[in-house]
């Protein structure tokens, strides 16, 4: 039986007058995956600021596992939680290895230096090999991150990610920049995370959304226009006249 891990509920935001997220009701359901659309200004981004403490909402509730209130907390707060973010732009470590990458952002809480150079221990290998796995990257674990392609250093940063071990992951536009294969195996990387954890992907690219074969959730004005699969919103004439129609 389902759980929810999410719950939005009436949430309101307004910037100088323009009310950028309005009277938002959403649930995500623990291990769920679900892509978020909509047009630009649809509210996707303060939604996922929302989420993480990053903004408050003016109105409404925003619960983490049915009993946390998240808009008493900021990002800090929420990271622990176990709330992880990705933003569009890949951020790792460029002078560094793909496998120090990793091993400076597993949970532990060292600085760079003492992450670099203390003795490392059977159970991070092995998990640092999991990951390496996990986002293909085993056969670059020695090579600079600068040396990624742009696909690559996606792969790296979510891994980098869930070495911090979340519960909830928020993607942001993860296809981007990626070729047409980083993009179909991006989705599988995704997919196969789902389940474990619940995953929350906002993206433009409906091939993309189609291969997460997943609920969706189409926001317009800050609040929610439709939901479902990407079969169903797809066909609804108002989800086609604000955003696929364009």
């Amino acid at each position: 039986m389902s759980r929810p891990q999410l719950l939005l509920d009436g949430v309101s935001r307004t910037f100088d007058g323009f009310k950028a997220i309005n009277n938002l009701s959403m649930v995500v359901d623990k291990g769920e995956l679900r892509a978020v659309i909509g047009p630009n200004g649809a509210g996707k981004t303060t939604m996922m600021d929302i989420i993480t403490g990053k903004t408050r909402p003016d109105s409404g509730k925003v619960l983490w596992d049915q009993r946390i209130d998240l808009t008493r907390m900021d990002e800090a707060d929420t990271a622990r939680l176990g709330i992880g973010r990705k933003f569009q732009k890949p951020t790792v470590f460029e002078s560094h290895t793909v496998e120090d990458n990793l091993r400076l952002a597993l949970k532990g809480g060292r600085s760079v230096w003492a992450t670099l150079f203390h003795r490392r221990t059977g159970p991070e290998n092995r998990r640092i090999a999991e990951l390496l796995d996990l986002i293909r990257l085993t056969e670059a674990r020695h090579r600079p991150a600068a040396d990624l392609s742009h696909g690559q250093k996606q792969w790296l940063e979510i891994g980098m990610l869930l070495a911090q071990d979340p519960e909830l992951l928020l993607v942001d536009e993860p296809a981007a920049g990626m070729t047409d294969a980083e993009t179909m195996w991006t989705a599988e990387l995704l997919k196969s995370i789902a389940g474990d954890r619940s995953v929350i992907v906002v993206e433009h690219d409906m091939e993309f959304v189609r291969e997460l074969d997943c609920r969706v959730t189409v926001l317009h004005q800050g609040s929610v226009l439709a939901e479902g699969s990407l079969a169903h919103v797809s066909a609804m004439p108002e989800v086609v006249e604000v955003y696929l129609g364009r």
